[in-house]
């Protein structure tokens, strides 16, 4: 690891000035990924800037009847937060399903959006990638790439985004919430992640040197159902080969609402709207899921060796939605 320096902020603006006054930072949070990416060479930020201890953790209401997860809050205290269980189950399982118990207590609610991709070749100081090295190339594009996207990639990344969380968080149409020198900002989720494009180094719509300050939840009506589920290759903890948020709100049959995000798919969490287009409105019904799964995923453009992720998305999808549905009979 690199020398770097290493200050903590005893204020947001104090962060913010720390961040803003040049040279190579970052913000540090939990340390779970941007360590591990330090240790191996990938970042070598000039300054860390801690921010964990600031006031910035917990959960509240918010006035509009939803939930705001402070920037700092672990994993392990959202997951664990009865609202959250409540309202947003998915949100609770798809965190329980990410990570080691002791990960979950060190990693924050913004250091998980902003973690970054767990391909191989970005991984490696000695492999082509446009991620890490911007115009060297994707050593995944026609290397090793079965776990990698099907929709949304572009001839130069086809790397897949690897949160849980961010996934639920995308179905439940989250906002993210930053700080900078000039003031206060909002992201809707959806607008969060910037498509991979020719720039798949930069990976998020946040202005330069923001603080992220929390995650706003909507509101969502009693009757909504939510369910995470996740395939993966190994039964203990490992990153999504796809993954599932969905949700669903059915009266008499029909379906009211619906959410529906994939993960393991693309480079960001993938909102599956042509199928919730085709599903809303309409009676419930296992061949209906199957239809909208389809029509969702006719925009994949499966790589060599990653072809088995369109049958396996939409299997879980009409899976998911038709558990979903069978739940309201209960």
């Amino acid at each position: 690891m690199k020398e770097f320096a290493y200050r903590r902020a005893t204020d947001v603006d104090e962060a913010l000035r720390l961040a803003a006054a040049g040279g190579d930072t970052r913000f540090l949070g939990g340390g779970t990924n941007l360590v591990d990416l330090m240790k191996n060479g990938v970042e070598a930020p000039k300054r860390l800037i801690d921010v964990r201890f600031l006031p910035l953790g917990g959960i509240s209401e918010t006035s509009g009847g939803g939930m705001l997860l402070g920037a700092t809050t672990t994993n392990s205290d959202i997951a664990a937060h009865p609202e959250i269980r409540r309202r947003y189950p998915a949100l609770s399982q798809a965190i329980l399903a990410g990570a080691s118990g002791q990960l979950r207590n060190m990693a924050t609610a913004a250091g998980n959006l902003l973690q970054r991709t767990r391909c191989g070749y970005f991984a490696d100081p000695s492999e082509p990638c446009n991620r890490r090295a911007p115009g060297s190339g994707c050593g995944a594009l026609a290397g090793e790439h079965h776990n990698h996207a099907i929709l949304g990639w572009s001839s130069s990344c086809v790397a897949t985004h690897p949160s849980d969380m961010a996934v639920a968080l995308a179905a439940f149409d989250a906002h993210v919430r930053y700080q900078t020198i000039e003031g206060a900002g909002e992201l809707p989720l959806s607008r969060f992640y910037l498509p991979v494009g020719d720039s798949p180094h930069e990976e998020t719509a946040l202005p330069g040197h923001a603080l992220i300050t929390g995650i706003a939840l909507p509101s969502v009506t009693p009757t909504l159902r939510s369910r995470y589920r996740k395939v993966r290759e190994r039964a203990s903890y490992a990153f999504a080969t796809v993954s599932v948020a969905a949700a669903l709100e059915v009266l008499d049959g029909r379906i009211l609402d619906v959410r529906i995000a994939l993960g393991g798919v693309a480079s960001q969490p993938w909102r599956a709207r042509v199928a919730e287009d085709m599903v809303r409105d309409a009676a419930a019904d296992v061949e209906l899921f199957r239809a909208a799964a389809d029509a969702e995923l006719s925009a994949a453009r499966p790589l060599r060796d990653n072809a088995y992720k369109v049958t396996l998305a939409r299997n879980l999808i009409a899976t998911v939605l038709t558990e979903l549905a069978a739940s309201e009979r209960l």
